[in-house]
């Protein structure tokens, strides 16, 4: 098989798999706030989270992952050459990152279920960011393949952090503000 072809299933497995994880923790968002409502809205609510929740994570962030990981390691079985470059190792290790990450989801959504989550909406909100500063990091090293590019890749993680937090702590007081 070509390359091309493993390259194009990596990229739609990426895809799909980010836009699981980003929809996963919003979804946490509305199912934590979902706690506070009063006793029967919060058990239609918390029903329905948990369903969608699920089938989210098993039917398409979970296997999305899995292609993108067999379709990355058939690249790299073809082109063995790009291990022994330095942005792959740095790739490679925000990608576990990022598998680690997928995994905490399974045990956060567990938590919810169960009613034992302890984490605010507002810290759901900053862990949605997460996947954001990998896929940046991903992307721009997959993209520019340079170990001087690489302390650019860098600054810009760092700064869209920074640009992050400050956002969500601003629509955080934003939200707070029209409640009143």
């Amino acid at each position: 098989m070509s390359i091309q072809l493993f390259k194009s299933l990596h990229v739609i497995g990426f895809v799909a798999w980010f836009a699981g994880l980003f929809y996963l923790v919003r979804l946490f968002v509305y199912h934590r706030e979902a706690f506070d409502r009063e006793d029967h809205e919060q058990k239609v609510l918390h029903s329905q989270y948990s369903i969608m929740e699920r089938r989210l994570y098993h039917i398409i962030t979970q296997p999305a992952m899995i292609l993108t990981w067999a379709a990355g390691i058939a690249m790299l079985i073809i082109n063995p050459a790009y291990l022994s470059m330095g942005w792959m190792h740095l790739k490679l290790t925000l990608l576990i990152g990022l598998t680690i990450y997928h995994f905490s989801l399974s045990r956060m959504m567990g938590r919810l279920q169960a009613s034992t989550v302890t984490m605010t909406s507002f810290q759901f909100r900053l862990y949605n960011e997460v996947p954001t500063i990998l896929l940046i990091g991903i992307v721009l090293l997959a993209v520019y393949k340079s170990l001087i590019d690489m302390l650019a890749v860098f600054g810009v993680l760092f700064a869209v952090s920074i640009l992050l937090f400050l956002f969500a702590r601003w629509y955080k007081k934003k939200r707070s503000n029209s409640n009143r």
